[in-house]
């Protein structure tokens, strides 16, 4: 059989603002248990240069390894077709859902395949987390409509930390606060956070954003007040309240512990949006930020309620979540090798407006 070609996304990992395209073949023949997938469309979020910035730290740069040394392929979440298969469960023409590289193909090791998803076990890939290495099936999964597949591509993960970042504050009895200020607050996780925090009434929920998307997100409904970075000192300094932070910006951070003291109950990463900030905060009264990691507290769940249980709570939230997203998100699509590196840039640059979803393809047009 003659291989197919396309082509690789690819970033260099100490200079993410250097990026290329590479020529990748599929094998002409698959190994036991193998898949190829034609990648059809996939999302470009803030999210996913924060994979750049920690993938070192959380291994995010080892579930699609580029094979020129030095660079790397960043993880997007999408939909993608199997047009070849070599796993005897696993039909040509199956459609899924699950993290992908920028590029046209994907050949996973595919195993443990149910009617409703299954997983990745290549080699290269074991140690990463089962959320990170599942594909699940579009037939089996009761949330998922087709005229939905960009809402779902741009807001599924996000929504899922979000969701998760409420659920550990709850198993923590909210670690005694009464208000949450989210930084990055037009960034999507966050907004999937306050979301939450807003409709099971925690408490009130602030957001730290730039004056440039204070309009956007004072409209959004979900925060109880917004205020800029450089508003800090207008948060109240007597309640007891939860940082969680998705903008990874050590002058936010510090102004924040500076300011809260000790009423500061919980200092939470969950995001790093602005990537080109300082890092270090130094050292910070209250409790030492600390960072959250969502695989963590989905496995707990999913042991704990059951598989189905989780999945029934999830979806139930997800999909007021992603109907609520009609009312503030837009969604661009791009084709071709320029819309992605253009997109990319804008994205890593911050010159993406928060109003704004970009789906991207490798293929040059709608397949």
């Amino acid at each position: 059989m003659t291989a197919e070609t396309g082509q690789d996304f690819i970033i260099k990992r100490d200079d993410w603002g250097t990026s290329k395209f590479v020529p990748a073949a599929v094998p002409a023949d698959l190994g036991p248990d193998e898949v190829v997938f034609r990648v059809d469309r996939f999302a470009m979020t803030a999210n996913n240069i924060t994979y750049a910035q920690v993938g070192d730290m959380i291994g995010y740069w080892k579930f699609f390894p580029a094979e020129d040394e030095g660079w790397g392929r960043i993880p997007v979440m999408g939909f993608a077709d199997v047009i070849r298969s070599n796993h005897r469960d696993v039909p040509e023409g199956d459609r899924v859902f699950g993290f992908f590289p920028m590029s046209n193909h994907l050949v996973i090791q595919a195993d443990r395949v149910t009617p409703e998803q299954y997983f990745d076990v290549a080699p290269h890939r074991e140690a990463s987390a089962p959320v990170y290495r599942t594909y699940t099936r579009v037939s089996g999964d009761r949330s998922y409509t087709p005229d939905r597949e960009d809402q779902h591509m741009l807001l599924w993960g996000l929504f899922m930390t979000g969701f998760m970042v409420d659920d550990y504050m709850v198993d923590n009895d909210l670690f005694g606060a009464k208000t949450f200020v989210i930084s990055s607050a037009s960034s999507k996780t966050a907004i999937a956070l306050a979301y939450m925090l807003s409709q099971q009434k925690r408490g009130e929920v602030i957001g730290l954003t730039s004056p440039r998307n204070l309009e956007f997100v004072e409209g959004l409904g979900f925060y109880n007040r917004t205020f800029t970075y450089d508003d800090v000192d207008s948060l109240a300094a007597d309640v007891p309240t939860a940082f969680i932070d998705h903008a990874g910006n050590g002058e936010v951070v510090s102004a924040v512990h500076n300011h809260l003291q000790d009423n500061l109950k919980y200092s939470g990463i969950v995001g790093a949006t602005h990537w080109g900030a300082t890092r270090n905060a130094g050292t910070l009264p209250g409790p030492a930020p600390a960072m959250f990691f969502a695989p963590t507290q989905i496995q707990r769940r999913n042991q704990e309620w059951g598989p189905e249980v989780f999945q029934q709570r999830v979806g139930e939230e997800w999909v007021k979540f992603r109907d609520s997203s009609d009312a503030w998100l837009s969604v661009s699509r791009g084709y071709g090798p320029e819309a992605v590196e253009r997109v990319y840039k804008e994205t890593l640059e911050g010159r993406a407006k928060p109003s704004e979803g970009h789906v991207l393809s490798l293929w040059e047009q709608e397949r």
